[in-house]
């Protein structure tokens, strides 16, 4: 898919630049800065976001001319957002990311010259790519009873499809050999499975990547023991919130941490560090990872030779130990515009012993945009899961619940607490709360249990127990959508 760019009447790529809160503003004007002295021929158009919008009472974080300036730009390049405590909602850099649909968050992650870390000198040199709107960061959550909470965990295969592409043609991009796929599908099984399984059906379609599943927490382990056997990682969102701080870590912190958020229309460069309101106007930040995701964002844009240069300019300058405070500490540090200069003077000059990667253009990935992105056959409906609120003993509960549908289309075929079955009893010892998931199958195996008669089922269920909510229990071309609880036959 061809990335689209808007080129302005003078031949340059318009680039919306939000300056941010905090940090913000000197990180930002760091890379404008090393941007503009590489010669790539971008025009800015500045625009606001985050703590000043939220207090004019624009609850998102982003005016209207800022969505507007993205709509024909579609490229971004920000500084961090704060979402202040008090007033406004939701994150606004979630925000931005979720109006767009940047559904891939890059993060590169490599070793630097002169930044110790207990990780020196073994080659760290990896790339996160993590899923970036849906997951559990899809934020739906409701308190089912006064002391259960839930929140949705939504996982899409048409979501699964583009990240893991995308995962691929980062690694072709960039000249890597293996991409891991991390996920928790030992557990849950149609979620972080589904990951799973579109990881490997697609790693069919790239013979050349060697293609690895891991499941997540050996990964993090993984990780801290041996990280350079890692090349590019592709994961869930959630899983890839915890893993990209975890490797930031290993090359010296989020201060190095530069990011690019791709969609098919719109792509948000930003760096993974937070506003640092105390440190904001001293002088003393680390302006690498807003520098590097300048370099992401060139790349993007296809300015291929300035980000080579803004890349170079950086490692030499590291190497020639230019350093800031969160490397050295006071002593011996440069400011944040003297590491500025000294990347600008080194534009373009090759480091001594660090490499620079030759990189291509990535290549975005072409995904049906159908909102039924898997089609089936044949679906029925086989029975309900009624989720009730409950203080009755378990034994009570379960022949109360058999009573009420007697007669009906279904009949009770367990009660489960916190997914593990207690009812009928298994001998466990489950410490039980007020909430219970009653699973009703239809007493026909061969029928399909239809709108009213669901609906009948809840009022007769609903006549003596609190009911919050209900799952069909569907059958896919004759594969059960719905898992067993921990006990269940």
């Amino acid at each position: 898919m061809e990335r689209k760019v808007h080129v302005t009447s003078s031949g340059r790529t318009m680039v919306t630049l939000i300056p941010g809160d905090g940090i913000g503003p000197e990180v930002v004007s760091a890379a404008r800065r090393v941007v503009e002295a590489a010669g790539a021929r971008v025009e800015w158009e500045e625009r606001q976001a985050g703590a000043s919008v939220f207090k004019k009472g624009i609850a998102s974080g982003v005016p209207q001319d800022t969505l507007e300036s993205i709509r024909k730009s579609r490229v971004v390049l920000k500084g961090p957002l704060e979402t202040p405590v008090g007033f406004g909602e939701k994150s606004a850099n979630v925000t931005l990311r979720k109006l767009f649909e940047t559904y891939g968050n890059i993060r590169p992650v490599r070793e630097f010259p002169g930044v110790r870390t207990p990780y020196s000198g073994r080659g760290v040199d990896l790339v996160m790519v993590r899923e970036n709107v849906e997951d559990l960061y899809a934020g739906i959550e409701h308190m089912e009873t006064p002391g259960v909470a839930q929140c949705l965990k939504i996982i899409s295969r048409k979501g699964c499809e583009k990240i893991v592409r995308l995962a691929f043609e980062v690694a072709l991009a960039e000249g890597r050999k293996r991409v891991h796929c991390a996920t928790k599908s030992n557990i849950m099984k149609f979620t972080e499975g589904m990951m799973k399984r579109t990881f490997e059906a697609v790693a069919r379609e790239y013979p050349q990547i060697e293609a690895q599943h891991i499941i997540v927490d050996n990964c993090a382990h993984q990780l801290v023991k041996k990280p350079e056997q890692f090349d590019v990682i592709v994961t869930t969102n959630m899983n890839g919130d915890i893993l990209s701080d975890l490797t930031s870590a290993l090359i010296g912190g989020l201060g190095f941490a530069p990011s690019a958020n791709i969609g098919s229309e719109v792509a948000i460069f930003e760096a993974v560090h937070g506003s640092a309101p105390k440190y904001a106007g001293k002088n003393v930040i680390n302006p690498t990872a807003l520098i590097l995701t300048a370099a992401l964002m060139l790349r993007h844009i296809g300015e291929m030779t300035a980000a080579v240069a803004v890349e170079q300019g950086v490692l030499a300058a590291l190497e020639d130990g230019v350093l800031t405070r969160d490397v050295v500490g006071d002593a011996g540090a440069v400011s944040t515009t003297a590491f500025t200069e000294a990347v600008i003077s080194r534009l373009g000059r090759k480091p001594k012993q660090a490499k620079v990667r030759e990189y291509r253009p990535l290549s975005l990935p072409s995904v049906s945009s159908a909102p039924d992105f898997v089609k089936v056959a044949r679906r029925r409906v086989v029975g309900v899961d009624v989720f009730v609120e409950s203080t009755l003993p378990v034994e009570q509960l379960g022949k109360s619940v058999e009573g009420l549908v007697a007669g009906s289309p279904v009949e009770l075929k367990m009660v489960e607490s916190r997914g593990t079955k207690i009812y009928p009893s298994t001998g466990t010892m489950t410490d039980t709360v007020d909430h219970y998931r009653c699973r009703l199958m239809q007493r026909d195996s061969a029928g399909d249990l239809t709108e009213a008669q669901v609906l009948e089922v809840l009022t007769l269920v609903g006549a003596k127990h609190r009911w919050m909510h209900v799952e069909k229990l569907n059958e896919f071309d004759g594969v059960p959508g719905f898992t067993r609880a921990q006990g269940e036959d």
